[in-house]
């Protein structure tokens, strides 16, 4: 793979029909800033970039609004098709070109993963699949209904409950043993094939192959009786009720088709929605819906470029995708996938029977989804940033800066970036501040002078605070070069006390602060970035502070330094497992004598008033 080199100014079509290779690769659009407006992959560059420069009669308004604009084309040739696609992805991610298909989806949906890979594994809350092993099921479209799941597997099927990856050091069972909805592992002795076959009916029920289970259960239930064992067979009888219940509710609506997801586009002028259905033994077991940015984009664009996003991350996908729009190349798509996954994926529009009918199902459901474009969309409404502020240029780029800490002490600061008014993850950053003492100031100022070592920098920084902390920054903004240098803004909330209902902005040059209507698009979205900059320096102070007093409190004890204390928790995993260990527990860890691991336990002993 190399880069071939960069086209300039004007964009000549007879220079660039002599300049470009007929490789696969990938191509970059640039505007006269050199800002990536656009990101393309082609099995054949030169014939694929030359179809750009067609009569404006036979291309789309978008491709002739982006031709005006661009200055400059950067190519890179790819081995393989294949190699462009993936390129394509990752540099759209990096550039989050304003004329691709881009699709906004920050919003995390719930799902339930179960770790196979553990002795005694639980049902686990996460919000990101991750190639780890485990099991997911999900994702659900509501915390609500994923509750409810969790609700009917705690009362059907008696994994554990209690959190950690390790059993917790217990000396009685906790009140789910009580209640029957745990087999108590953490204290009974339990055969590891015995809670194995109780982890392979929580997967199959979650999984919908409620028949298989059913089937399992009363095998079970029968051999129960036969042994003469009534308790335990009243236990299943009870059991496979419950799962009745369950699958009563569901509505099975496809028997002949097993697994796979359909997904369905509605395209209303500016308004591009999809929904995917998942289909999972002939039910629709969930669905989720997304708006993509992907304004003038034609459909066969639209279709691919939310493929290769919304599935480049996803660790499980089934054997078949239905879509309601044709692909320009299916094979291409396919081949794709199969990288991906290392398996054959079909991915085609289905033509009759029930494929048909759930595609349209998903059309129908992305009709009545979010919109990318409810409000001004996201270059008006950087513009309308732009105007309010009284910036110099529309500020794509905008980070949030805030700072946490206790009285002054272990104070940290953290960054998050927003590209085009949406959350741009690969721009959060967190910083240590080495500012003693309480002085909010000078903690903003270090966070910003730290930040401005790091390229590439915004349009915009947005501080928390008053017209106090717009000052303290402006010193070492001021020593930058005045066209390169990001302009600034501070947001501070309401004064209830002053009869103020409405957040502020301040800004340079303007003694009062800005005040805009609850609802206005320019502040909320001012709101949001503050917000979330909060959340994050929150976050990483509380995960700090954590850290610190877990060492902390292992050091006050005689005997135990860093050696040991890592010894401990690497053993115990937590100091409250450690807490909650005996003397013979604690001695078994490599390297702890039985004196020191007396201290211990007289130490956690003292500190809970427990005369152990």
């Amino acid at each position: 793979m190399n880069l071939t080199g960069e086209i300039r100014h004007g964009l000549d079509p007879e220079a660039l029909r002599l300049s470009l290779p007929s490789n696969p690769g990938v191509y970059l659009f640039k505007d006269s800033s050199g800002d990536v407006i656009y990101v393309g992959k082609a099995k054949n560059l030169k014939k694929r970039v030359m179809s750009y420069f067609r009569p404006p009669a036979d291309v789309p308004d978008k491709t002739v609004h982006m031709i005006s604009r661009a200055e400059s084309l950067d190519t890179i040739v790819t081995g393989t098709e294949q190699e462009a696609f993936i390129l394509e992805g990752t540099l759209i991610k990096k550039f989050m070109p304003r004329y691709n298909v881009i699709l906004r989806d920050d919003k995390r949906y719930p799902l339930l993963r179960l770790d196979v890979q553990e002795p005694f594994p639980r049902l686990t809350v996460v919000r990101r699949m991750r190639k780890d092993g485990a099991l997911y099921f999900g994702p659900f479209s509501s915390a609500g209904s994923m509750r409810s799941t969790l609700k009917v597997v705690d009362r059907l099927f008696p994994l554990r409950k209690c959190k950690g990856k390790g059993l917790p050091k217990r000396t009685r069972p906790c009140l789910n043993y009580q209640m029957g909805r745990c087999l108590g592992v953490c204290v009974n002795p339990v055969e590891a094939s015995e809670y194995r076959k109780i982890v392979q009916q929580v997967r199959l029920f979650l999984e919908g192959r409620n028949s298989e289970l059913k089937a399992q259960l009363r095998n079970e239930m029968l051999e129960a009786s036969a042994r003469l064992d009534f308790e335990k067979a009243a236990a299943l009888r009870d059991q496979i009720a419950g799962v009745e219940r369950v699958v009563e509710r569901q509505h099975v609506v496809f028997p002949r088709i097993r697994e796979l997801d359909a997904v369905g586009f509605s395209m209303d002028g500016p308004n591009i929605r999809v929904a995917v259905l998942y289909i999972r033994n002939g039910a629709v077991v969930g669905s989720r819906k997304f708006a993509l940015d992907a304004v003038g984009s034609d459909a066969t664009e639209v279709v691919e470029a939310f493929l290769t996003q919304h599935y480049a991350h996803q660790p499980v996908i089934p054997g078949e995708i239905l879509v309601s729009d044709p692909l320009e190349d299916e094979s291409s798509i396919e081949e794709w996938f199969k990288g991906l996954m290392g398996r054959k994926i079909r991915v085609h529009k289905p033509l009759r029977g029930d494929k048909r009918v759930l595609a349209q199902m998903a059309v129908e459901n992305a009709a009545r989804g979010p919109s990318a474009s409810s409000g001004p969309d996201r270059g008006e409404l950087m513009d309308m940033v732009m105007r309010v502020l009284g910036l110099r240029r529309s500020p794509r780029r905008i980070e949030g800066l805030d700072i946490s800490n206790i009285q002054g002490q272990k104070a940290v600061g953290s960054v998050v970036s927003f590209l085009d008014g949406l959350p741009h993850r690969e721009g959060y950053r967190n910083f240590r501040i080495e500012v003693d003492g309480i002085d909010d100031y000078g903690m903003m100022l270090e966070l910003i002078s730290r930040r401005l070592l790091h390229e590439p920098l915004p349009d915009l920084f947005l501080v928390d605070g008053g017209r106090g902390h717009l000052s303290a920054v402006l010193p070492v903004l001021d020593r930058l070069d005045s066209e390169e240098a990001p302009e600034v803004a501070a947001i501070a909330k309401a004064e209830p006390a002053h009869g103020e209902t409405v957040d502020k902005l301040y800004v340079r040059g303007r003694k009062n602060p800005i005040r805009l209507g609850r609802n206005d698009p320019v502040l909320m979205l001012m709101m949001r970035i503050r917000d979330e900059a909060h959340r994050r320096a929150i976050g990483y102070h509380r995960f700090l502070r954590a850290k610190s007093i877990k060492g902390s409190v292992l050091d006050m004890i005689e005997g135990v330094g860093s050696v040991r204390r890592k010894s401990l928790l690497k053993h115990f995993r937590s100091v409250e497992e450690i807490a909650g260990a005996t003397v013979e527990e604690i001695s078994r860890v490599p390297g702890v004598p039985e004196v020191v691991a007396r201290r211990i336990v007289d130490f956690f002993a003292d500190a809970e008033g427990d005369p152990r």
